[in-house]
């Protein structure tokens, strides 16, 4: 191993290059696959073209709905 200052100096500003460009393109995947799940949120609560609520959000009132039945059993005192 060469005992010249400048080797070590060059080795250095190599790897935290490394370090710093494999971050910034971590950095990079990160945001664009939040924006994904953000896209893919979106979509999933938009309207259909018809005016008529997406397939998720029939289930997620249906279940809504089955809930509140529940809970009003419970309130009134039935078993279910």
């Amino acid at each position: 191993m060469p005992q010249d200052p400048s080797f070590y100096l060059t080795v250095s500003a190599l790897a935290l290059a490394t370090v710093g460009i494999i971050a910034a393109a971590s950095l990079r995947g990160w945001r664009d696959w939040i924006e994904l799940k953000r896209i893919e949120m979106e979509s999933q609560h938009r309207l259909a073209p018809d005016g008529v609520p997406s397939t998720v959000s029939r289930i997620e009132v249906a279940d809504l709905k089955e809930r509140v039945k529940k809970l009003e059993a419970i309130a009134a005192g039935i078993d279910i």
